[in-house]
């Protein structure tokens, strides 16, 4: 068996940069919601010592004397950019599996004829014209060996130009670079499970390749157990060609100033339960609970502080945004306190099942309004999220986030779309 794991280098950044390409060797920086917290770096900006999480106030000493570039996160545009990215990927091999935003798997089983690294860079090389992105690959006989390989790849511990295959590299080689990588850096081996294996002397991939898995298994778990085989060679985690149904749909926002009064809440949670149900309905799916959150700002230790949840089962599993947003406002009416300041808004679309297969009630309202979410997703679609939308959702939207340095949705908006002039 043999496995690729291919990987988008700073991958936000990244779809900034295929669109401005002044940000090319520039340190770049994309914030979280509000402008708030650094969530992606270029790599002049992790030569810099900034950490993923540092406030953004807190870098305007650093940015001015370095010359840092800021922008706000443009999620559509990078959601966008990855399902172009998965796509062409696809193209390499029938089996993919999709692991995250900017990483898939690739499986490679029968493609023992090709030469596996040159077929790496014809990955690269296909994504960088095509779509301007930078990747680098993985190649292994396990999924934990790929993460480990493209990790190489990325640090230039071992391959070249963006690609390392472990199958190229002999044994005795490949103890020494592994005796060189920190434990750490193996695929589900955390800080607090790195800080205890260290512990027992097992500071490395090396050491850990070479320990007793009874042992290991014993002390830890079966999944540690498992990850020592990966190590060896040995496959233990299969290629999952569809990706599990999720168990939740989550959207929740920071507001762009302390939001007081229920309208303004209720505006958000109307607008945060749209956004979900849309998700719902494009992976085909119905909820069945629907939960609403909000809280002020814990780091405000002067001011009262005031968080609360609600769970609201559905007598029906429904994916109508009308329906889902009654349930949602009902909710807010019973948490909603007033004389503090609220900080941020949330709801999770709960016990999710496949749409078509319903557990009907024998009291259950009448049917949803399929054909109105139809025409509201298609209208959505092509003219942009929120163009139709409830009423319930409002229209000043005082309290949306502050996404002041934002790029323009060149992929996802008309409005959007690059403007060449000629001379």
């Amino acid at each position: 068996m043999t496995i690729a794991l291919i990987d988008g280098n700073n991958f936000y950044v990244s779809c900034e940069r295929v669109f401005n390409p002044r940000l090319e060797g520039r340190p770049v920086v994309v914030l979280s919601n509000n402008d708030g917290c650094v969530v992606a770096r270029s790599a002049e900006v992790k030569a810099l010592g900034i950490k993923i999480g540092t406030p953004w106030f807190q870098l305007r000493d650093l940015a001015r004397q370095h010359g840092i570039v800021a922008q706000s996160s443009n999620y559509a545009l990078y959601a966008d950019m990855s399902n172009r990215l998965m796509a062409v990927l696809g193209q390499f091999s029938p089996d993919q599996e999709l692991y995250s935003i900017d990483e898939c798997f690739l499986g490679l089983a029968g493609f023992g004829h090709r030469d596996l690294v040159n077929y790496g860079q014809a990955m690269r090389r296909r994504v960088r014209q095509w779509l301007g992105l930078p990747v680098c690959v993985g190649i292994a006989a396990t999924k934990t060996l790929a993460k480990l390989a493209n990790h190489c790849a990325k640090k230039n511990l071992a391959g070249a130009d963006g690609v390392c295959d472990f199958g190229r590299i002999d044994a005795a080689e490949l103890s020494r670079l592994f005796s060189a990588i920190a434990v750490g850096e193996i695929w589900g081996v955390g800080s607090r499970l790195s800080r205890q294996l260290a512990e027992r002397g097992i500071a490395s991939v090396e050491a850990l390749r070479q320990a007793d898995a009874r042992i290991l298994r014993r002390e830890f778990s079966v999944v540690l157990e498992r990850t020592l085989a990966e190590l060896n060679g040995i496959s233990c985690v299969t290629l999952d060609e569809a990706a599990p149904n999720r168990q939740q749909i989550i959207s929740s926002r920071s507001f762009g100033s302390y939001v007081h009064a229920l309208e303004p809440l209720q505006e958000a949670v109307a607008s945060y339960i749209a956004i979900a149900a849309e998700k719902l309905r494009s992976r085909g799916l119905l909820a069945g609970m629907v939960q609403v959150t909000i809280r002020t700002n814990p780091h405000q230790a002067d001011s009262p502080q005031y968080q609360r949840g609600l769970t609201i089962p559905l007598s029906q599993a429904s994916d109508d945004t009308l329906r889902l947003t009654r349930a949602a406002l009902w909710g807010l009416k019973r948490i909603y306190r007033p004389g503090f300041a609220y900080q941020k808004a949330g709801v999770a679309l709960l016990n999710l099942s496949v749409a078509g297969t319903p557990q009907l009630d024998l009291f259950a309202q009448a049917r949803d309004n399929t054909r109105l979410m139809q025409t509201m997703d298609r209208i959505n679609g092509i003219w942009g999220r929120g163009t139709l939308r409830s009423a319930a959702e409002g229209v000043q939207q005082e309290w949306r986030m502050r996404r002041e340095r934002i790029s323009p949705g060149y992929t996802t908006c008309w409005a959007g779309l690059p403007v060449a002039r000629a001379g």
